[in-house]
Parts: C-alpha cells; sequence; structure tokens
C-alpha cells in the first residue's frame, strides 16, 4: 500500500493560516488533496495536522484527516507520526502548499522508488535557472542518481565550466517506512543545524537518498508568499487540473 500523508498547520510565518488560503474559492490543503486523488497509484490519503479548523475543514470536504500531537518541530515529525500506525511500502510526504503538482509525477516517484529500493528515501528534482536563492534548496547527485549533499547555495559551482542549471529538491518525498521512523529520532545533525536542511541529517547518518528529474521543467509552484499566492490564483484559473477537479468540489 502506498499511503501519502499531507503535513498541514496554521503557524506559517510568512502567510498565516496557509492551508485554508482560499485558491478559487478551495483551500489550498483541499487542491493539494484532490490532486494527490488523481494519481493511480496513491491508496490512501491523509492530512495530517494539530488544527481543529484544518481537521474541520478537510472532513467537510471528505478526505481522511486525523490529529497529531502540537509538539513537532516540522512536518516530517507530524507525517511520522500518523506512518506509525499504517502498514505501507512507500509513505509519500507532500506538503500541504503544493497546490499545482502533477499527480503523474506522484505516481513516477512510486515507480522509481518501487524500482531503486535500495534508495531509504526520494527526493524529485526540477531544473531550476534562478540563480542566489537561499530558499530554494539544492540537489548535488552523483552518476547513480544518489544524492551526496544538499544546499541553498548555488552548487555545484561554475569554476571551470558553465552550467545552465541547479538540481532543486521538490516538496514530493518518498520514504520507506522503516527509515522514516529511524530518520525522525535521530538527533539534528551539524550539517542540518549550518544549512538548515532537515534532509542533511539523514545524508550525515548514512542513508541512501535517491532523486531523479521530473518531466515538467516548469516549477511545481508551492505557495510561501504573498507574491506566489497572488500568482497562484492567476495561474489555477487555467490549471488543466484544477478544472477537472472544481466540478466534483
Amino acid at each position: 500500500m502506498n499511503i501519502a500523508l499531507i503535513p498541514a498547520r496554521l503557524e506559517s510565518f510568512r502567510l498565516p493560516h496557509k492551508p485554508l488560503i482560499n485558491i478559487q474559492q478551495i483551500p489550498l490543503v483541499i487542491h493539494v488533496a484532490m490532486r494527490v486523488s488523481m494519481s493511480k497509484l496513491v491508496d490512501k490519503i491523509i492530512v495530517c495536522t494539530d488544527s481543529k479548523k484544518i481537521y474541520n475543514v478537510v472532513k467537510c470536504y471528505g478526505f481522511e484527516v486525523l490529529m497529531t500531537k502540537k509538539k513537532h518541530k516540522n512536518g516530517t515529525e507530524r507525517v511520522a507520526e500518523i506512518a506509525k500506525n499504517l502498514k505501507a511500502e512507500l509513505v509519500i510526504d507532500i506538503q500541504c502548499d503544493a497546490c499545482f503538482l502533477d499527480p503523474e509525477e506522484i505516481s513516477r516517484l512510486i515507480k522509481f522508488h518501487k524500482k531503486n529500493k535500495k534508495f531509504d528515501i526520494v527526493i524529485p528534482h526540477s531544473e531550476y535557472r534562478v540563480k542566489n536563492d537561499i530558499s530554494a534548496v539544492k540537489i548535488i547527485s552523483n552518476l547513480d542518481n544518489e544524492i551526496i549533499y544538499l544546499s541553498r547555495k548555488d552548487v555545484p559551482l561554475s569554476f571551470k565550466k558553465k552550467i545552465n542549471y541547479f538540481k532543486r529538491h521538490q516538496d514530493f518525498i518518498s520514504f520507506k517506512p522503516r527509515s522514516l521512523q529511524k530518520f525522525v529520532k535521530l538527533k539534528s545533525s551539524p550539517l542540518e543545524q549550518i544549512e538548515g536542511i532537515e534532509l542533511l541529517r539523514a545524508i550525515e547518518n548514512n542513508f541512501k537518498l535517491g532523486t531523479y528529474k521530473i518531466l515538467d521543467d516548469s516549477e511545481v509552484c508551492s505557495i510561501n508568499t504573498k507574491l506566489d499566492l497572488k500568482k497562484g490564483k492567476l495561474r489555477m484559473k487555467n490549471d488543466k487540473f484544477f478544472k477537472r477537479y472544481s466540478k466534483i468540489v
């Protein structure tokens, strides 16, 4: 069974109550859940939250939602709490603001991880051409698609040879269930504390992390700022997946 878990909380510094912000009259978290439901390889979807407001809204739209403890530092811990009591082959962690995610990319993630079982964690990447954007995490991988480092800096550095793009860490990640539980029990690691990138902890503790490039080179836009929200509202009007599910929500 492949289980998609969507962590959602109200406390967002840049966009308060972000999961419940409406885009074309539908809450952000529901856009994500609807798109995930369109993936043929996802067997179960659960929104994981510590908020009664989010819980009630998700329930109203007919999706499964479970309450978590409030003490969690991040979405991975929230997902791990729920995943601990579920039987799954893979756990797919999907950010609640990834409202333009292509359902087929979720299926590709599942297929890739099942084909490459040596990986504990798989993080897809897109081609990213913006320079000096520390909010975008870049991936360094080897010839076997194994991630060897993650950074907010522009890596690799164009010193001898110019590069046209970076590999940008995407907001939907596949975990082996046992690896997820092992990961959240580990203490924050030195490189994680320096870069502020959670999954560096996995690399420092010798987990095997894999990656592949998503098919669509256009950005899987997440909503993090007021500008993102403004652009997202315009983009959603013509989004092909929105046109499908907007009729049944």
